[in-house]
């Protein structure tokens, strides 16, 4: 059987472009690997955090646009987005929440202990500690590699039909169910990192798209003709994925599971240094090929952006 190694990355829309590097770098510690456009509306930021290589199962990226209004979490999304990190660490994330005046809590899932907070547009974020995945090698601020975020631990999914969705994760996807904890049904693969997937069982409000929520969460593919085949097993079981699309870092194919959540496959190569040097990543506005004549326009309509070290870390 066909099988994802689990998470690629997770796009979510927010409104402000330097609140989102703010929060995301400067107190979570990702780093910024590309500064880029959305391909399909230029004139708005693509931003892609991940560890210190950019590295499959580590990135999260987001579609910033001032216009757009809130959204609300609900049936059809990701729900809450889980990111691992090194054991022992969670007080000190505690304590750093606490000082960027985050708001913060900890529950019990399957047996691990989770820190709960929201991002500054109300995306549901969530800490555990494991010792699995590579060490984040990326500094910033008072965060070094002991206690540096690592990459996804997973999601947890709103599904307007949960079976459907545990149907696709199982059959298709190839994950393991491993159990069922209250109103929660996990789904594991075989990834050191993005491997957990929960989808909540209970009936939650209908999910509208907007700031603050996550537009779509992708799954690993090993390289073109992997995604190919994908599509051929989509198509053959019902569904209707996308042409393949060129997204220069990687090539995808999106549908719409039958609970509602827009899922992507996207392949690992060619990578965020296909363009830019790693010891560069995500210092300079990329643009694909087919944008770069407009790049002088491009550049006087964005906003001006930066990774910066905040207050509390000087």
């Amino acid at each position: 059987m066909q099988k994802t190694a689990g998470i690629h990355h997770i796009t979510a829309m927010v409104n402000d472009a330097q609140k989102n590097i703010d929060f995301y770098a400067g107190v979570l510690g990702l780093r910024l690997i590309k500064k880029t456009i959305n391909f399909d509306r230029p004139e708005v930021y693509h931003l892609y955090f991940g560890n210190d290589t950019g590295q499959p199962g580590t990135v999260i990226t987001f579609f910033p646009w001032t216009k757009q209004l809130k959204g609300r979490v609900g049936t059809g999304q990701v729900g809450v987005i889980s990111f691992i990190i090194p054991n022992n660490s969670i007080t000190f994330w505690e304590n750093r929440l606490k000082k960027f005046k985050v708001k913060s809590f900890q529950s019990v899932r399957f047996g691990e202990k989770y820190l709960k907070f929201q991002d500054p547009d109300g995306i549901e974020l969530e800490l555990v500690e494991r010792q699995e995945g590579p060490i984040n090698n990326w500094l910033l601020g008072e965060i070094h590699s002991d206690i540096a975020i690592k990459g996804f631990g997973g999601a947890m999914l709103i599904s307007a039909q949960p079976n459907k969705t545990a149907d696709v994760l199982e059959n298709v996807f190839g994950f393991e169910c491993i159990g069922q904890e209250d109103d929660f049904l996990r789904f594991k693969s075989e990834a050191q990192l993005g491997n957990a997937i929960d989808i909540k069982l209970t009936p939650s409000v209908r999910g509208l798209m907007g700031a603050g929520t996550v537009h779509h969460i992708a799954w690993r593919a090993k390289d073109e003709e992997d995604l190919l085949r994908w599509r051929k097993l989509l198509q053959s079981k019902g569904y209707f994925p996308t042409v393949i699309r060129d997204r220069n870092y990687f090539k995808a194919v999106y549908f719409h599971e039958e609970g509602g959540i827009l899922f992507e496959i996207a392949t690992d190569p060619p990578g965020f240094t296909v363009d830019e040097p790693i010891n560069q990543l995500g210092q300079k506005l990329m643009l694909p090929s087919w944008f770069e004549g407009k790049r002088k326009e491009l550049e006087e309509i964005l906003p001006l952006i930066e990774v910066r070290v905040l207050e509390g870390d000087k």
